[in-house]
């Protein structure tokens, strides 16, 4: 990496906490579609909006960030995403909702509120306890979904005139939280404020959210796209939500989405919460990586090159051997790969998706078709790329069934990985 980036040096971009003119290029994925901009039929021969998907890291509070080049309220008050359909991810709402309620006592006259409530995958649990709890999420479709199994959920974008409304009508939470939300707000300090002002006295916050050590380290650029204005560090949320007056007293690192941090903050003034042991361990291990100095982001873009240019070998390869290549998920974090590789439906013939609202769409850039999962089991394709690698477990259990063919599970990231153990075809020489 340069000292400074020539283009950023004619282009008005500052740090979205810190204001710093950002000078530092972190990578370059191309120009992309909003990821979750899933296409319709009758829209296939329609042009698609594409916007740059370059990455910036600041040099003053090390905040890796993207610009802003859609409103969130373009991308956010329709949304594709519904959490209830990874099986694990509601499981792990629920060892969460019963994990806070025997560490901090939650309980009947507790208030729980989760900004970007999604469907009610989370707050199902919290009332499943009899714990009072209401969301806010600015997708009103998703919201929808949530009210049908009788969540309360409030449709707004949350920030200080949201959080100050809430707290004037006595809606305080007792528990703040906010899954994988963090780095989907484009006004960093309007949303951190905004938590400060509805916690409560003696309230606690959590916050989860992909590590950025775990991007890096496992090279999970398709974790990068459009809707994920900011991707964080210990070192750098730290300062984040001290600047708004709140406390980071814990911090557990968890498995979730290739490795994620759960935060919990209070009020800078709150003495009944000590720092706990897993706070010097994060910390150490971010300096170790270096990633107080700007020459630790230096050498990710090569990383992702590589990562591009060995899963084309591996699907090229594969093809010329007359072999059917299908997908299986439609997640964000799969357009986002797709994309930046140019992979099409000559490399993956179809993906497959439990979610119906995808069902018959096709892939934003790519417009690979989308099918339900039931399309494997009637062509059955000799490998089957995992696009939600975050839960290949989970997915791999689901396709057990196609063993029965002799299909093998791939996943891309961080490297060409077939899941039975075998290794990938080696692309031949061609003269």
């Amino acid at each position: 990496m340069s000292a400074t980036d020539p283009i950023l040096q004619k282009l008005d971009f500052n740090c979205r906490f810190c204001g710093t003119k950002l000078q530092h290029r972190f990578v370059d994925l191309g120009i992309q579609p909003l990821c979750e901009s899933y296409v319709a039929l009758e829209d296939y021969h329609k042009m698609e909006p594409f916007y740059p998907l370059e990455v910036y890291v600041c040099d003053e509070c090390y905040l890796v960030q993207l610009d802003e080049f859609v409103p969130a309220d373009e991308i956010f008050t329709e949304y594709a995403y519904f959490s209830s359909f990874a099986t694990s991810w509601v499981e792990h709402a629920k060892k969460y909702a019963h994990l806070m309620v025997k560490r901090f006592g939650f309980g009947k006259s507790s208030q729980v509120v989760e900004l970007a409530s999604n469907d009610g995958y989370l707050l199902q649990h919290f009332r499943d306890l009899g714990i009072p709890n209401y969301g806010v999420e600015p997708a009103a479709n998703v919201a929808e979904k949530a009210r049908e199994i009788g969540i309360e959920s409030i449709v707004e974008f949350f920030g200080v005139e949201t959080a100050t409304e809430l707290a004037a009508a006595g809606r305080k939470a007792d528990l703040l939280l906010g899954n994988n939300v963090l780095a989907q707000v484009p006004d960093l300090n309007d949303f951190v404020a905004g938590m400060k002002i509805l916690l409560a006295e003696g309230g606690v916050i959590t916050m989860e959210f992909p590590h950025l050590l775990r991007l890096m380290e496992e090279n999970q650029f398709d974790t990068i796209y459009h809707e994920h204005y900011g991707y964080f560090s210990w070192i750098t949320v730290e300062k984040i939500f001290a600047h708004h007056g709140i406390r980071l007293f814990d911090v557990d690192e968890i498995p979730t989405h290739g490795g994620s941090l759960r935060i919990y903050g209070c009020h800078a003034d709150d003495a009944t919460k000590v720092e706990g042991k897993n706070v010097a361990k994060v910390r150490k291990d971010e300096l170790k990586a270096g990633l107080d100095t700007m020459e630790a982001y230096s050498d990710f873009a090569d990383k992702v090159k590589e990562t591009k240019r060995k899963a084309l070998d591996f699907l090229i390869e594969v093809n010329r051997q007359g072999k059917q290549v299908a997908g299986y998920g439609a997640p964000g974090k799969g357009n986002t790969f797709l994309n930046y590789c140019g992979i099409r439906g000559d490399l993956i013939q179809y993906t497959c998706d439990r979610n119906p609202y995808k069902q018959g769409r096709f892939l934003p850039g790519t417009r690979i078709p989308i099918h339900p999962p039931e399309r494997l089991e009637e062509t059955k394709p000799d490998y089957i790329v995992i696009l939600p690698w975050n839960f290949k477990d989970e997915i791999e259990t689901q396709l057990a069934y196609t063993e029965n063919w002799g299909a093998k599970l791939v996943t891309f990231i961080p490297e060409v990985t077939i899941l039975d153990g075998s290794a990938p075809p080696r692309p031949r020489r061609h003269r």
